[in-house]
């Protein structure tokens, strides 16, 4: 992608990534209403030109989805495919594409909450090498004559209770609706996008009073130095922490002042 696709596709990664911080969005039903939804833009044709098209308002594109999507999927998923709508983009092809990455990031977050990314991503990987040393297998999932029935039966067989039920949906999707994509060149999109996900963490930061640019630039520079991954902050302001921070980060809680915190985290990196 590049022009104003890149960028729209840049705003809603950040729009799931708020979305799906929060403990109450369900992942697994945003991934599956989303891969819903491209396959419908992927089947309509004339209706993804209608919500890519530049000389139409960006309002009324986002209430044409709203009418269409209404009642078949949650709001959290509504809202999301509106904000798209509204975004310019430089080929109706790359609002399907980016939709598709946005359901397999929020499996992907799935997969991540219950500690279970990095098995997802060996699968991943490991599925993509037997693909490649058995070429009948390749054929079988590949096979354009094949119903998108049988090949979910096929990867059934292989990946059911042997691999993570998120790795069987992705696969699962990626072979019955490749999209013109090769198996190879999908299973690679989707081991680059777990392992983006993998080097992604969350801190929720819990406050008296707003921090400053510098406050968070420092805390956030800190965590992620202590952590060795790049970290977003979540920013939270609760009164009753009397001046102190509360942070977050996974199952690991810091609690304690601003300058103390930094302090102690300054001191662990350097140990």
């Amino acid at each position: 992608m590049n022009g104003a696709s890149r960028d729209a596709l840049a705003t809603a990664r950040e729009r799931l990534d708020a979305l799906t911080d929060s403990t109450s969005v369900d992942a697994a039903q945003l991934a599956d209403e989303l891969a819903s939804v491209t396959a419908l833009l992927d089947r309509e044709v004339s209706l993804r030109r209608v919500l890519t098209d530049p000389a139409q308002a960006g309002e009324a594109k986002a209430e044409l989805a709203g009418r269409l999507l209404g009642g078949q999927v949650s709001g959290t998923t509504a809202d999301l495919v509106a904000g798209l709508v509204r975004s310019r983009w430089s080929r109706s092809r790359d609002l399907v594409d980016s939709v598709e990455e946005l359901a397999d990031t929020a499996d992907l977050t799935a997969a991540q909450r219950l500690g279970r990314l990095d098995d997802v991503e060996d699968e991943l990987f490991r599925f993509g090498r037997i693909v490649a040393s058995d070429t009948g297998l390749r054929a079988a999932l590949t096979d354009r004559g094949a119903s998108a029935a049988a090949k979910s039966e096929l990867l059934r067989s292989l990946l059911g209770g042997r691999a993570d039920a998120v790795t069987e949906r992705l696969v699962t999707r990626l072979v019955t609706a490749p999209r013109g994509r090769s198996l190879e060149s999908g299973l690679e999109s989707l081991s680059k996008l777990a392992a983006d996900r993998r080097s992604r963490m969350v801190a929720v930061v819990t406050s008296a009073v707003p921090l400053s640019d510098v406050q968070k630039q420092r805390l956030g520079a800190a965590l992620s130095k202590l952590y060795g991954h790049p970290m977003h902050l979540n920013l939270d302001v609760d009164p009753e922490v009397l001046g102190g921070i509360r942070v977050q980060v996974g199952d690991e809680i810091i609690n304690g002042s601003i300058a103390d915190r930094l302090e102690a985290v300054s001191r662990r990196m350097a140990s």
